[in-house]
């Protein structure tokens, strides 16, 4: 499927359309390209699937739990504790069995994403990394950026393709760096970070502030500063000091209060005007912000 695709159900194992899956989350509806995530509890069951494009990883939220998994080079059976990863490369059959109850965090990353960040961190032919099948390994980075997608999950914020786009492109990055068979980096991760081109970074804030009343996702920010998404969130970052979805979200918040100060229009409709969901959504992330509701900050402002 072309990357910018929205990345549904369809796409995966089908394992979650099992019946008995007690499922809380998804990423189903929300229009997301760059994977697709799903959090809930599964039961005992074994099954066998057909190879899909794109790459799997499953996070075992509780357990331990013992596993059992088949793949060409052989089987293999183990308990497998909290924070155990259970990788899958596009492009490969195999066999699962689960011998107990789990709840688990399933996500499936692009094939052309994980490619895309190959390209700016490896020398060589990006369609040549392979990444490599893992068994209950534990990756705490990894662990804590699938656990951030699992937040957004649960939390109703149609804004935040962009730090969806930059989740998926950091777990991508540390699959690669981590557990492919990729070539040795161009240069250090500092070296990349050194420096970012400030004309470009402006092109991109410039596009975020035009545009902060519709949703906007990392790649189209990307492209209004002429870079690819990984390239553009390092350098953002390096520039910035911030990752593009925070700058982006502070922002729509400062926004807010300019208007909240020297406007009488509703909470309501400022809301909207800043790319928030609703008048609710607009008063968490203002709260958290700022330490206090939009309404008292209107008040507090006029006197």
């Amino acid at each position: 499927m072309p990357a910018n695709s929205v990345f549904t159900a369809r796409e995966t194992h089908g394992i979650l359309r099992r019946p008995g899956v007690n499922v809380y989350a998804s990423s189903e509806d929300r229009g997301w390209s760059s994977l697709y995530a799903s959090h809930q509890t599964e039961y005992s069951f074994e099954t066998n699937v057909d190879p899909v494009a794109d790459q799997l990883i499953v996070l075992h939220l509780n357990g331990p739990v013992r596993v059992h998994r088949r793949v060409a080079k052989g089987e293999a059976s183990r308990l497998i504790p909290p924070g155990g990863l259970f990788m899958m490369p596009g492009g490969m059959d195999f066999g699962v069995r689960l011998d107990g109850t789990l709840q688990t965090l399933h996500l499936y990353l692009r094939r052309g994403l994980i490619e895309e960040v190959a390209c700016s961190l490896l020398a060589g032919n990006p369609s040549h990394v392979e990444t490599l099948p893992r068994f209950g390994d534990a990756d705490p980075m990894i662990e804590r950026l699938m656990l951030g997608i699992r937040d957004v999950l649960h939390d109703d914020d149609p804004s935040a393709t962009a730090y969806v786009d930059y989740l998926a492109r950091a777990i991508a990055a540390n699959l690669i760096r981590s557990h492919s068979s990729g070539a040795s980096p161009v240069s250090s991760p500092a070296a990349s970070l050194a420096r970012a081109d400030t004309q470009q970074v402006s092109r991109a804030i410039e596009f975020m502030e035009a545009n902060l009343e519709r949703a906007i996702d990392l790649a189209s920010i990307a492209d209004a500063a002429g870079w690819s998404p990984s390239h553009f969130a390092r350098q953002f970052r390096a520039a910035v000091g911030k990752a593009p979805h925070q700058y982006l979200m502070q922002t729509r918040i400062d926004r807010a209060k300019r208007l909240l100060a020297e406007t009488k229009t509703s909470v309501a409709e400022i809301a909207f005007s800043c790319g928030f969901a609703n008048q609710e959504h607009l008063t968490r992330l203002f709260r958290r912000s700022c330490g206090i509701t939009p309404a008292a900050y209107r008040k507090v402002r006029r006197g």
